[in-house]
């Protein structure tokens, strides 16, 4: 992990690919621990440290988290998230390029607990939550297209479901119909941006991630 910005309340890092936001059953050590020992030794606090987990990113995914480092900004953060004021842009790297270079797509979820997966539905179907994105070609390579999508909603995998969906599997998500694997075990998905009113000071937050290290990565940086 990168901290990309840090004050009295939150603290933003940059997730590699390899890293879990939350324990889960692997027992990894999350980024949230790795967080709050960060915290921990840079101002030699006693006892637990404070941490908040706002939102989370699946683990194959790099890019930007939120963590909250008091009480007051965890309540706000988690209503902002909840009312969508919080901003999330992604990139995306897909094989087949999308039809139209810019649209907007309205899916319907449904989340598979059991397979850890979602399924897109062109109507509302039972136990289906509406899914709203949009996305924009920006850059294109010899064998790939970089997509920028913004989220209108937050649903389990929804970029990677909708994106699938529409033809244009990540690279690498064989979840959701990538014919190979990353090395790495990432997928080529990466929360570039996020911005935000400052849960307590009201300033405008707008933070960029650098993208993870890869030549594939490399060709669309400078955009």
């Amino acid at each position: 992990m990168t901290v990309v910005y840090e004050d009295n309340h939150i603290i933003v890092v940059n997730k590699t690919a390899s890293e879990i936001v939350q324990g889960d059953k692997t027992g990894d050590v999350p980024l949230s621990e790795l967080v709050k020992q960060y915290l921990k030794e840079k101002y030699a606090k006693p006892g637990n440290v404070f941490l908040g987990v706002t939102h989370r990113l699946d683990r194959p995914v790099s890019g930007l988290v939120v963590f909250a480092k008091t009480g007051k900004a965890l309540t706000r953060l988690n209503e902002m998230f909840r009312k969508g004021e919080v901003k999330k842009t992604y990139w995306a790297i897909v094989k087949q390029a999308p039809k139209e270079e810019e649209g907007e797509l309205v899916n319907f979820l449904v989340r598979n607990e059991k397979q850890n997966k979602s399924y897109a539905y062109d109507r509302e179907v039972p136990n289906s939550k509406k899914a709203i994105l949009h996305y924009r070609l920006i850059g294109k390579s010899q064998n790939y297209s970089l997509l920028e999508v913004d989220l209108k909603t937050g649903r389990h995998h929804q970029i990677r479901c909708q994106l699938a969906k529409m033809g244009c599997p990540i690279k690498g998500d064989l979840k959701y119909g990538f014919p190979r694997s990353n090395p790495d075990g990432s997928i080529c998905l990466h929360a570039r941006r996020v911005r935000f009113v400052h849960p307590v000071s009201k300033e405008l937050i707008d933070l960029v991630a650098p993208v993870p290290d890869g030549n594939l990565w490399s060709c669309f940086k400078n955009l």
